[in-house]
């Protein structure tokens, strides 16, 4: 696995054909780099919403485009910006705690979270002055 402070993708592996279809398969310590606590998933959202715009302290997540299009952009406190566009189901990508991060989806984008933490309302840095000043 890459260093777990800085965002990564993350290939799921696709097992199948196109004319059976296709399974990609998410194992704890293979390909997600923690133990799960927390699914949700996103959708219906208008492409001209952006969503996130938050970091976490002590959450670690895995997005995934289960379909459509995804535009994630990460932001780390040394101000290291990356840019992931998320197009297939067997790809995702890790934030770490500490990475501010907002996603930007197709209409028809329906984005599954793995998090590492159940919900907590205190674990959510939504300020972005106090995200940089931290």
């Amino acid at each position: 696995m890459p260093c777990m402070s800085k965002p990564f993708l993350i290939d799921f592996p696709k097992i199948g054909a196109s004319d059976i279809g296709f399974i990609s398969v998410g194992e704890i310590a293979a390909t997600i780099p923690f133990e799960v606590k927390r699914v949700f998933w996103t959708y219906h959202t208008p492409e001209s919403i952006v969503r996130g715009r938050h970091a976490h302290h002590q959450t670690e997540q895995v997005l995934v485009a289960v379909t459509g299009r995804i535009v994630i952009v990460t932001e780390l406190r040394n101000g290291d910006i990356q840019t992931f566009v998320l197009e297939r189901p067997d790809q995702g990508v890790y934030i770490p705690p500490y990475c501010w991060h907002t996603m930007q989806y197709s209409h028809t984008a329906v984005q599954l979270a793995l998090a590492s933490t159940l919900y907590e309302a205190t674990d959510y840095i939504r300020d972005y002055t106090e995200f940089r000043r931290l």
